[in-house]
């Protein structure tokens, strides 16, 4: 039979027992088309990248199918129905990845990396904000363009002689 990768996209707003209840009735209509479920994963609540049907965020959740193309057919057609799935895409593919998919091993990957306390917090270079260094515009004695030399701030701006000459006049 042929394998497939299953993905679909239910409601924010859906409880995740709803989601449960989603996953069980599309792994009962491969079963009811002699296909089988081989893995199931629910990759949570994440956000997407653009807004759909006014949902910020989704449950994701991956299933791999060994199932006729008549159960996907079926499968797609429940979810078009169902007002708690957003988006859905079926694969087929040569074989079914064994062990955690992708999107897991990212979850655990940062995961630890949270854990040693590192990462992309803000700690390149020993500081959070203004301590990246590169070109920085007129901080530190960088390019000013037309302006000139910078000036401290406890001195006095320079007086211009244009003014008092067009004041006498």
């Amino acid at each position: 039979m042929p394998l497939y990768e299953h993905v679909f996209l239910a409601r924010q707003d859906a409880s995740p027992q709803q989601v449960e209840e989603l996953t069980a009735q599309m792994t009962g209509v491969v079963e009811q088309h002699g296909g089988k479920v081989t893995k199931t994963e629910n990759w949570g609540v994440r956000s997407l990248t653009y807004r759909m049907n006014k949902n910020r965020k989704a449950h994701f959740v991956l299933l791999n199918i060994d199932a006729p193309s008549a159960a996907i057919a079926e499968i797609e057609r429940q979810e078009r129905i169902s007002e708690d799935v957003i988006r859905y895409l079926s694969v087929r593919v040569e074989e079914l990845e064994e062990g955690p998919s992708a999107m897991m091993r990212k979850a655990d990957r940062d995961r630890e990396r949270d854990d040693r306390g590192g990462g992309f917090r803000g700690d390149r270079d020993g500081g959070f904000r203004g301590d990246r260094g590169g070109f920085r515009g007129d901080r530190d004695g960088g390019f000013r363009g037309e302006r000139g030399p910078r000036t401290e701030r406890n001195q006095d701006p320079p007086t211009d002689t244009r003014d008092e000459r067009s004041n006498q006049e």
